[in-house]
């Protein structure tokens, strides 16, 4: 008997789960970011990083195809040992929780700037725990629906900031390649941390009813997350001029008060509105994987208490701290950091490992 039988997802809920992760917050920065480092030639390196993300996502899925029926948080133990394993256990559990507390955070610090500037904190995290914790509570097939549902949702969203291409010039894309390789290349670590998510292949794979289709999921799920960094991305080059786009912070939201429509003064307004269960498909996984992973390591089968506890933790926190943004970008930077080692470095090192322990292991066999 399959391990999680009563609670799997669907390939289409796990492509729409793992895009769901990525695209997040960074489609909102990502083009400011590129424009810094590679001018307006930023675009090729998301697809330098699209590519580098599919490698890292599917070691992930050959890792796990070793053990179906395990998530990180077994495999830690199963393969380095109580003490070590655990160590790891908590590291990818604080890994989640450092991203989970940095796009909530980053999602109140946007809708207080841009839609409800005078309303508290405690408020807005009130009114994002609420939801959170009704889809957290059930684990991943309702997340797994939840995230399909997003998806169809907000469809119409990439191609609605398409709309300025069109008092936009392509001058500013040229010429290509004005600076050189060097730049690009230095932006691709940018474009590869705008596709953190994948990681978090390493929990729900267990929960993917078929498992034969993973790599063809991961790869779909990674390419649209590619073409949505890509529209946006080349919208906001094209439309701004390459000596104004690196002075913006949220370029995409600077790109949506120019759509005027005879009957809403402020479309920001409603896209934003739409746009915070994109951020929820973002916060809500990594909060499953924070909880899940502690009641895992308590050796709890129900996480629901210890979700609560969560909750009222980032409440009680909203009441007592509201972060600048400076201490988000901080926490922004803390979160790619530790992204880099454990969704990118850390895949490929456990993968040889395994590989040489399950060989080992047949070799005493015989």
């Amino acid at each position: 008997m399959k391990r999680y039988q009563f609670n799997e997802i669907t390939t289409m809920q796990y492509i729409f789960l793992i895009s769901g992760t990525q695209v997040g917050i960074g489609i909102l920065s990502l083009p400011t970011q590129l424009a810094d480092l590679a001018n307006t030639d930023g675009w090729i390196s998301i697809i330098i990083g699209w590519i580098i993300s599919i490698i890292a996502s599917t070691i992930i899925i050959k890792t796990m195809e070793k053990h179906e029926q395990d998530t990180i948080f077994d495999l830690s133990r199963r393969y380095f040992g109580r003490i070590f394993g655990a160590f790891i256990h908590i590291a990818f559990v604080a890994y989640a929780s450092l991203a989970s507390t940095t796009v909530i955070f980053t999602a109140i610090h946007i809708i207080q700037v841009w839609v409800l500037p005078n309303t508290p904190n405690y408020l807005i995290m009130m009114l994002f725990m609420l939801p959170g914790f009704l889809i957290t509570r059930n684990g991943a097939r309702v997340l797994g629906r939840y995230a399909e549902f997003v998806f169809y949702l907000t469809l119409w969203m990439p191609v609605l900031i398409a709309v300025p291409l069109q008092k936009g010039t392509i001058l500013h894309m040229l010429p290509m390649l004005k600076e050189g390789w060097a730049p690009i290349i230095q932006s691709v670590k940018t474009t590869v941390l705008s596709f953190l998510g994948f990681e978090l292949a390493f929990v729900f794979y267990p929960f993917l009813k078929e498992k034969k289709h993973a790599v063809k999921a991961m790869v779909i799920a990674n390419s649209i997350s590619a073409f949505t960094f890509l529209l946006i991305t080349i919208t906001c080059f094209i439309f701004f001029s390459p000596d104004e786009i690196p002075s913006l912070i949220w370029p995409t939201l600077s790109l949506l008060k120019t759509i005027e429509f005879s009957f809403i003064e402020r479309f920001e307004v409603i896209f934003l509105s739409f746009y915070l269960f994109v951020m929820s498909t973002t916060g809500i996984p990594y909060i499953f994987t924070t909880v899940f992973g502690i009641s895992q390591l308590i050796g709890k089968k129900d996480h629901t208490i210890i979700l609560l506890v969560v909750v009222c933790i980032f409440i009680f926190t909203s009441f007592l701290y509201t972060p600048p943004f400076s201490h988000i970008q901080m926490m922004g930077s803390w979160w790619e950091r530790y992204g880099l080692w454990g969704a990118y470095f850390f895949p490929i090192g456990l993968f040889i490992y395994t590989s040489i322990a399950r060989w080992f292991q047949g070799g005493k066999k015989k």
